[in-house]
């Protein structure tokens, strides 16, 4: 109900930003799209981790909306908490290979199918496991041989794992080394520091429509703190100030409206930085 009220399009920093929509001029999302583009070319195992709510997902879902189609073939797996016999086969469903429930046949069969579109149709598959922070021990420790082609010889497509920090960490034990071994690339997304994440809530509003400022420069510095520099959380803490806004019928969000979205949320503000 709001939109009509500001003359607004849809939600700003809406959950699924791409294109236009998606704010890019940030140096982590600078770093991930050259580390995606190297992986595209040569291949091999990416990490993206960061914080909760920083935007790994959304960075890399607007990376995978860039690379031509047929050419290139996405595959996002998020259910990371099941056996990894089920996330193989989950693997294989996405391919459209028929799922056998022997793992020995099931990896005989995605490595084949992985080889023949690769080599004989032309198209490059990449696969983003999602919230991989919660992949098992036995997962880890099969995937090296996963990615095994060609006596090793070959690094036949691009996998990212995105997930938290705990995955860096967990890559990081010793029995987990020789998987570690294999990251070609990676890359860590931190919070927004002040001048970005101003930046971001301009491209949000004015994506959605936004002609006239709508934000008052106290509101703006409440969000910031409130948010930890975190895009999901200021998404959150911006859409309910401009409904409290709507409610009280103001069309101009104050430091007051703001205040009421964060006690709304129950978030703790930071310190002035």
């Amino acid at each position: 109900m709001y939109e009509k009220r500001f003359g607004l399009r849809g939600h700003p920093l809406p959950k699924d930003a791409q294109g236009p929509t998606y704010f890019s001029q940030t140096r982590g999302y600078e770093r991930l799209g050259h580390a995606f583009e190297t992986l595209l070319t040569d291949g091999g195992l990416g990490l993206l981790t960061g914080a909760a709510g920083v935007g790994k997902t959304s960075a890399i879902r607007n990376l995978c909306r860039a690379p031509p189609r047929p050419e290139h073939r996405v595959l996002y797996l998020c259910d990371t908490a099941v056996a990894p016999l089920d996330l193989y086969r989950t693997m294989a469903l996405e391919l459209g290979v028929s799922p056998s429930h022997r793992r020995s046949q099931l990896w005989a069969d995605l490595k084949k199918a992985i080889s023949h579109l690769v080599d004989e149709q032309g198209i490059l598959p990449v696969i983003v496991v999602d919230e991989a922070q919660h992949l098992s021990d036995r997962f880890l420790a099969d995937l090296g041989g996963f990615l095994n082609f060609a006596f090793d010889s070959r690094d036949l497509f691009p996998m990212w794992l995105v997930g938290m920090p705990p995955l860096l960490a967990h890559l990081r034990m010793q029995k987990h080394v020789a998987l570690a071994m294999r990251v070609a690339v990676h890359v860590h997304l931190e919070p927004l520091e002040r001048d970005p994440f101003l930046a971001l809530l301009e491209h949000g509003l004015e994506a959605a429509g936004a002609k006239k400022k709508l934000l008052s420069d106290p509101a703006r510095e409440m969000l910031f703190r409130a948010s930890h520099g975190l895009p999901r959380v200021a998404s959150r803490l911006l859409r309910a100030a401009l409904r409290e806004a709507h409610r009280r019928e103001q069309d101009f969000v104050d430091e007051h409206i703001v205040e009421a979205a964060i006690e709304q949320m129950g978030i703790t503000i930071a310190a002035p930085r």
